[in-house]
């Protein structure tokens, strides 16, 4: 079984997002941690919670 790091999966849901495509996440520490990294970045996204977790959308 192959386990990925949090870090690993917050730096690819970034490149995701910087590359104009949607990332989602399912753990409210995944979830801190992109909105960290997307501050920091300074990259304008749209937040929508679900039951299930958290879509990142790029505003154009």
């Amino acid at each position: 079984m192959l386990v990925l790091s949090r870090k690993m999966l917050v730096e690819e849901k970034t490149k995701q997002l910087l590359n104009g495509y949607s990332a989602f996440a399912e753990n409210e520490d995944l979830i801190r941690l992109l909105k960290r990294n997307i501050s920091r970045h300074e990259l304008d996204v749209f937040l929508d919670h679900t039951e299930l977790g958290c879509w990142f959308i790029p505003n154009s």
